[in-house]
């Protein structure tokens, strides 16, 4: 069954407007399944494969993302992502983070903001959106008021 609305402007994307850095290798098994999600929820991707270019990139704009992901077993696994946000945070930079990989056991969606959302690896559909009102649930409070 397919359902369409007539009238659009109802149905809000969760994440529209939203600057996402996604990091992961372009011919990676989850990178294209990725990208057409996180554009399905609203968000502009900018695709990195390199870490540290992608690090770089918030480190220096850090008011120009809203979200970084990172598909870790492109880079070694969770570690290291792991690594990367330690980076990120050590740095200064507060932006959210979700960070997907097989070696997830349970889906962590942590209370605290600098802590990363954990998805398991392979991305589905249902834990990306989860992960996503989550790791942007600050978004959509201040634009729910």
């Amino acid at each position: 069954m397919q359902i369409f609305r007539a009238d659009s402007d109802e149905a809000e994307l969760v994440g529209f407007g939203v600057r996402i850095l996604l990091l992961s290798h372009p011919g990676g098994p989850g990178t294209a399944t990725a990208m057409t999600r996180l554009a399905g929820l609203g968000g502009q991707i900018d695709h990195q494969e390199e870490l540290f270019a992608g690090l770089e990139a918030m480190i220096e704009d850090p008011q120009g993302y809203g979200l970084f992901v990172m598909l870790c077993d492109d880079f070694g696994g969770l570690e290291a992502g792991q690594r990367a946000l330690s980076l990120l945070r050590g740095a200064g930079c507060s932006l959210p983070v979700m960070l997907v990989a097989a070696a997830v056991a349970q889906q962590i969606f942590p209370e605290d903001r600098s802590e990363a959302v954990l998805l398991r690896a392979p991305l589905s559909a249902v834990s990306l959106r989860v992960g996503f009102e989550h790791a942007l649930r600050e978004r959509l409070i201040w634009r729910a008021a």
